[in-house]
């Protein structure tokens, strides 16, 4: 069996005023979610409990990032959160900068080749 990728989502978040990582990521995970409606698992005759789910999700800070609590998100799968340098920062005058965080959600299944 190999690990074949089968779909690809990509999603923003922000966090406005706080500068919380998490929050961010976690809104752009769900931006990327409602942006399909594909019932992968099904048509394909599997149970969503074999999905493996890889999440990429680059903000400023990746160290700051709660992987398991974006993970938390997902209702199912075999859920690998990765936290890379991205997204932005964007300063405020007022306070903490507005942070933006980039996600990209790519769902797989081990496969016959």
């Amino acid at each position: 069996m190999t690990k074949k990728r089968l779909l690809t989502e990509f999603g923003m978040g922000t966090s406005l005023r706080r500068q919380d990582y998490t929050t961010a990521a976690i809104r752009a995970v769900e931006d990327a979610l409602w942006h399909n409606s594909i019932n992968l698992a099904e048509l394909l005759g599997r149970d969503k409990s074999d999905m493996l789910i890889d999440v990429e999700i680059g903000v400023q800070a990746p160290d700051l990032l709660d992987k398991e609590s974006v993970a938390a998100t997902f209702p199912y799968g075999q859920i690998t959160v990765h936290a890379v340098q991205g997204g932005l920062d964007i300063p405020r005058p007022d306070g903490n900068p507005t942070v933006i965080a980039n996600a990209a959600i790519s769902v797989s299944f081990e496969m016959e080749v």
